[in-house]
């Protein structure tokens, strides 16, 4: 006896940040969307909104956020989207949370055709990364992305952009005449993603390493 078919092609969850958003794709479309402002409290929000989707956002797939981003954040979602993956027995793949950005940035403003992506990273950090229009407009990054204290940033990538994410303002700040956009993560703008920016594994991409060092062994 086979499971209930499915009618939607991809669920996509994202918790990389502060809000906590998933969405059902269908031919590349989204048809249904939940989001919510969250600050923190992803893992108790994340499963009722996915059930609160049509077919309870049983899907032909998973597409989930892997960062960087929010370390809890990340966890939860990736957990979250393993576990779906495992009872639906459907596939599990990922996308970074810059990519999704670019990818967003470059469809709202057509006439930006380079991009620095910066979001607030931990301890007083950016991840930070370039990003240009490619011939078939979707975005490509120029260089992998990088955590960096603002000057270092600065220092790297000078002024000749359009920022865009949590720390643009920030970056902006820095120099004079940048414009600059302060966005999210929006699981909707999935919907956009070219295949080539998908992770085929779904694995958290942190940014930076452990904060924790592991203690020396007794001599």
């Amino acid at each position: 006896m086979t499971g209930p078919a499915t009618c939607f092609d991809v669920l996509v969850i994202e918790t990389a940040a502060s809000a906590c958003s998933v969405a059902l794709l269908v031919d590349g479309k989204v048809v249904a969307y939940q989001h919510d402002e969250i600050a923190r409290g992803h893992a108790e929000h994340l499963l009722p909104m996915i059930a609160a989707l049509p077919g309870k956002g049983r899907a032909d797939s998973i597409l989930v956020d892997c960062g960087p981003g929010s370390f809890t954040g990340l966890r939860v979602g990736l957990a979250a989207a393993r576990a779906l993956g495992f009872v639906w027995n459907v596939p599990v793949r990922g996308f970074r949370t810059l990519d999704l950005l670019a990818t967003a940035a470059g469809r709202l403003h057509l006439g930006h055709d380079r991009l620095l992506v910066v979001t607030l990273g931990g301890h007083g950090e950016w991840f930070v990364q370039p990003f240009t229009r490619q011939p078939d407009d979707t975005m490509g990054a120029l260089a992998p992305f990088r955590s960096l204290r603002p000057e270092a940033a600065l220092e790297a990538y000078g002024a000749d952009w359009f920022a865009v994410g949590s720390a643009a303002a920030a970056y902006a700040a820095l120099t004079t005449g940048m414009a600059v956009l302060d966005l999210a993560p929006d699981a909707r703008e999935a919907a956009g993603l070219p295949a080539s920016l998908l992770m085929e594994k779904a694995e958290a991409v942190y940014g930076r390493g452990a904060d924790a060092k592991p203690m020396a062994p007794a001599a």
